[in-house]
């Protein structure tokens, strides 16, 4: 690393400048590539973005130094990178706080699952970032620059598909269903809800409530449904999206989503601000299958767990 510096600074010719230069290139490029705040509101601009942007420049640094310094036998150098590169498994714990902060102040919390997905999903970014820089350095030095550059927008493609999460929409089948009362039994559809006693509320309900009927697909699917952080996660997506005709003294207008124990299948009942069921559909459709709610029946009926 010394050396390293010793030639970046004193004018000597350096051979590896390409190599850093464009792998640190396409790195940022990554990073801005992967940097978005949606729906959710995080991360918040303009400080979520400076943070964001500022971890990713010592990401792409880190992956782009990494096969120069390897070439010219910096092993000292090339330690370092590696205590580097372990420091963001912090930032996960840095965008769980974060998140978790925020919840007092939800009227439909994201949800522990919810939120530990997002953590995670911030972490991978810059392990893609890493790898995409590396990579785009090993091209320029084997290769050449435009080999190199192909070879980096190459791996940001393989990781963006591999990295890809699978949506609600993929693994359930979403039908809109009226909410109805049976006495002062809500349902939607055919599935029990909740009991609302207040008749001024079945009156709101019945006249501005919408409702849905989430149907699995297959066993792992059914399996995935059945996770209370994933259906937390689709009722805080809706109604972050929709808006909520609710306020902290109305809980009978709360979203819930309730299984039918006999089929597996959901309802959801939901008291949007304007009532409209296509779009209501649509976000349920895009909410994404959290890794922790992955159904996994399917896999152990099939052997693949063995239990020593």
């Amino acid at each position: 690393m010394i050396e390293l510096s010793r030639q970046l600074t004193s004018g000597m010719p350096f051979p590896h400048g390409p190599a850093i230069g464009f792998g640190f290139l396409l790195g940022m490029l990554a990073r801005v590539g992967m940097l978005r705040s949606d729906y959710r509101q995080y991360p918040t601009y303009p400080h979520g973005y400076a943070s964001h942007l500022f971890l990713g420049g010592i990401a792409a640094l880190v992956g782009a130094v990494a096969v120069p310094a390897l070439l010219e036998k910096e092993w000292t150098a090339v330690t370092f990178l590696v205590l580097v590169a372990q420091q963001f498994r912090g930032i996960r714990d840095m965008e769980r706080k974060s998140l978790k902060a925020l919840e007092d102040n939800e009227l439909v919390p994201r949800g522990a699952d919810y939120i530990e997905d997002m953590a995670k999903t911030f972490e991978t970014r810059y392990y893609v970032v890493i790898f995409v820089s590396t990579v785009t350095s090993i091209g320029v030095e084997a290769i050449s620059v435009p080999g190199g550059l192909f070879l980096g927008a190459l791996a940001f493609g393989f990781s963006a598909l591999l990295v890809r999460k699978r949506l609600v929409g993929d693994i359930v089948e979403v039908k809109a269903a009226s909410p109805n009362f049976r006495g002062p039994d809500l349902y939607v559809g055919d599935i029990f809800i909740m009991n609302v006693g207040l008749e001024e509320s079945r009156r709101a309900i019945e006249e501005k409530g919408l409702g849905a009927i989430l149907i699995p697909r297959d066993e792992d699917a059914r399996d995935t449904l059945g996770s209370p952080g994933q259906r937390q996660a689709i009722i805080h997506d809706v109604q972050a999206i929709l808006g909520i005709r609710k306020d902290l003294d109305t809980p009978e207008f709360s979203p819930i989503i309730r299984r039918d124990l006999e089929t597996g299948r959901a309802g959801l009942f939901f008291m949007p601000m304007e009532k409209d069921e296509e779009p209501m559909l649509a976000v349920i459709k895009r909410v994404p299958v959290l890794e922790s709610a992955r159904g996994r029946g399917s896999k152990a009926l099939a052997g693949r767990y063995a239990v020593d």
